[in-house]
């Protein structure tokens, strides 16, 4: 294929293709070169193959200047996510002085292993404080002032004790009967000392062991004092002290009973080879289970006595980053208020994609750039009144394949937006993006591809075999001189200009059944006027569609001869209530669709919901634009025309906006029947539906009919 694609007019290019005629091959081209791969033919690898793709200086496009959205890739992940985040610049300061927090703390570290013998300490050390501190350095700046040289010392590996696979926790919860025995004849043993106490503050081999190491350098008997025991024994050398504590310790675990029961849990924990260092640790002190009562607070403990042998290390480690600490917050701050732009693609998605059951949230926003983690997204599935939190893997458990289609854009839209903060430029390759969607998401996507359109650095390819859709994009998105339809032969794929169809052939047998139909069949009678030529009836029928200055005193009389002149095989159509005016008919018929919960399925409900929707919207929009000569000069599109007026003239009516959008994307091919085949149309719920017409009528103090039927000196005329 050779072929040329000009951007000059329309930033966006579709192309309609036929399964199996080039559209696959062309995405996977564009794919190859964005990872800087070659390309070729899968099925004969042997085949010379050739690749040019060029820009307008007849350069090669870079990859980084290619993006090729796939219709689903559930392993796509964007690493743009975390460019969101902040500021570049706050972002460069920020790593800059965690650059230097870093490495004094890898130098730290390394100690911290050689004390604990833990290769994981780092890890290790989160956790076990978890609850207290969430980062490395709060942690160690809160502990720190516990640092006094004298906390407890223990010479057993961390992980003997607190194992990774938590198999130490697991035994001792087993044998919570052996070890609480254990505990309470040691407690026994220390309350019937002379040495030991348990009477108010409790002295035992903890609080003796750490008396003995506070006086092991002898200065405090240098200086003169000396320790009197209850039972008038001096003291007044270090190794007799401790030959005094030994000796008082190994009579405490040397007592038969406290021996018998430590020989029984010493068994229990020799049939589990997992336990063996464990095993090993206890049998050096079996104290340890006294510790081990309260397993996470003795971790801590444990912790802290490594930390207090490097007071040396840990003191300078405070220090800087307490002189650091106001300027990272200082950007934390400021890297706050430009979250935005992170939560604005998970609003967008939110707001865009309607009628799924799940919408997103950012869970970790607060913590984000103190951790420096990456943006988490939080799931709630929701289903009727109810609510829950899930994760990603169980949410994708339940949800259909166009649902999981529908998270797996978010992943491109944070790519999108990331390439839009670093103005890069970018031609997208969007292949058949919409596929398995229903059709008011369909529609949700169109305009995400129009915003896109609207960024000056941004061009795109789109790749479809839904002819229904192409036909959309052209009407909403491309003009008709970049739809392409594909031909291929047996030796070329070339790209011609798109013909555009418009079949329909619906409700002309229908029309006159009840008052639904009737209103939901003039677009398509004003369809066959607009072909046949008959202006005046066209003009008539326009006017139940838009509003316009005769649309209050149109009656079912005057659409009935209107349909007679046009649908000749209907001259014997006899519509009731003549004198009635059709817009009142409408709003009449839409508020019983509304109360009426029964049929959900009616294609003629949902047309008139549609008609009723953007009739009552374009009588707000004149009113409140209240400019008689935009509105004179508005040729075509009026809906669109008005929506866009008012987007311009009340910028901060953001949720009128909102819901102006959501006409616009629900209710034309609703309308214009003729682009449209009946199955989407069925497939689309109605209760969207119900809510819009039920928010678009709130817009006005005063209803549509009330509006029009006022005696207006100044009507707005719309030709």
């Amino acid at each position: 294929m050779e072929t040329e694609i000009d951007f000059s007019k329309d930033r966006a290019c579709v192309i309609y293709a036929s399964n199996g005629s080039m559209k696959t091959s062309f995405a996977k081209t564009f794919k190859d070169l964005s990872n800087n791969v070659a390309s070729k033919d899968l099925i004969f690898p042997d085949r010379i193959t050739t690749r040019e793709i060029k820009g307008d200086t007849d350069v090669e496009l870079s990859s980084s200047s290619v993006f090729v959205i796939e219709p689903y890739n559930a392993g796509f992940k964007s690493d743009k996510e975390s460019t969101l985040l902040i500021r570049k610049e706050l972002k460069e300061e920020y790593d800059a002085i965690y650059k230097e927090l870093d490495l004094q703390k890898v130098e730290f570290v390394k100690k911290l292993k050689l004390v604990s013998q833990s290769s994981d300490c780092e890890s290790e050390l989160l956790t076990a404080f978890f609850d207290e501190q969430s980062t490395f350095f709060e942690i160690i700046t809160h502990i720190s002032p516990k640092l006094d040289g004298k906390q407890s010392k223990y010479d057993f590996k961390y992980n003997d004790i607190f194992d990774k696979k938590g198999n130490v926790k697991k035994f001792l919860d087993k044998h919570t009967d052996s070890l609480e025995s254990y505990i309470s004849n040691y407690d026994s043993l220390i309350s019937n000392s002379d040495f030991f106490s348990k009477s108010g503050n409790s002295f035992g081999t903890y609080q003796a062991g750490a008396l003995v190491d506070s006086t092991s350098d002898n200065s405090f008997f240098d200086a003169g004092h000396t320790i009197l025991l209850n039972n008038n024994t001096k003291v007044t050398k270090a190794d007799a002290l401790k030959k005094l504590v030994d000796e008082e310790i190994n009579r405490v675990v040397s007592d038969k009973k406290l021996k018998v029961i430590f020989e029984k849990v010493d068994k229990a924990i020799g049939s589990n080879t997992e336990l063996r260092s464990f095993k090993q640790a206890i049998e050096q002190n079996n104290l340890l289970l006294v510790e081990l009562k309260n397993y996470e607070e003795f971790k801590k403990k444990v912790w802290i006595g490594y930390l207090d042998q490097l007071t040396n290390e840990v003191n300078p480690l405070v220090s800087l980053y307490n002189s650091k600490k106001q300027e990272l917050e200082r950007i934390v701050s400021e890297a706050k208020e430009g979250i935005t732009e992170w939560e604005s693609s998970i609003k967008d998605f939110n707001e865009r994609f309607i009628g799924l059951p799940f919408k997103l949230s950012i869970i970790n926003k607060e913590d984000v750039i103190l951790k420096t983690d990456t943006p988490t997204v939080g799931f709630i599935f929701f289903e009727n009144e109810e609510e829950k939190t899930v994760e990603k893997n169980d949410l994708l458990e339940v949800l259909s394949q166009g649902e999981r289609r529908a998270l797996y854009l978010l992943n491109i839209i944070f790519e999108v937006q990331g390439r839009k903060k670093s103005e890069q430029k970018t031609l997208f390759i969007i292949d058949d993006i919409a596929d398995s969607f229903d059709y008011k998401n369909k529609y949700a996507i169109i305009e995400y591809l129009k915003d896109i359109s609207d960024d000056l650095n941004f061009y795109q390819i789109i790749l479809t075999h839904n002819f229904d859709f192409f036909r959309t994009l052209e009407s909403r998105l491309v003009g008709r001189c970049n739809c392409k339809m594909v031909i291929k032969s047996e030796n070329k794929v070339e790209l011609v200009p798109a013909e555009y169809l418009k079949p329909f052939d619906y409700f002309k047998k229908n029309i006159g059944t009840d008052n639904n139909i009737l209103i939901a069949s003039i677009p398509f009678v004003r369809n066959l006027a607009e072909y046949s030529g008959h202006i005046t009836e066209l003009n008539s029928l326009t006017s139940l569609l838009h509003i316009k200055t005769d649309t209050a005193s149109i009656t079912v009389l005057d659409l009935e001869k209107v349909i007679k002149s046009i649908l000749v095989d209907k001259q014997d159509l006899d519509l009731s209530n003549g004198q009635m005016k059709v817009i009142d008919l409408i709003f009449n018929q839409a508020d019983s669709i509304v109360q009426d919960g029964t049929d959900q399925t009616k294609l003629e409900s949902k047309i008139v919901l549609s008609i009723a929707i953007r009739l009552k919207a374009e009588q707000f929009l004149i009113d409140n634009i209240d400019d008689e000569t935009f509105i004179e000069e508005i040729a075509r599109n009026q809906t669109f025309q008005l929506i866009e007026k008012y987007k311009k003239s009340f910028p901060e009516k953001r949720n009128n906006i909102i819901l102006f959008d959501q006409v616009n994307l629900m209710t034309p091919e609703n309308i214009h029947l003729n682009s449209f085949m009946y199955e989407p149309i069925i497939d689309l719920g109605i209760d969207h539906l119900k809510i819009l017409y039920g928010n678009v009528g709130t817009l006005s103090q005063e209803s549509l009919h009330e509006k029009l039927t006022q005696n207006d000196p100044n009507p707005h005329t719309i030709q």
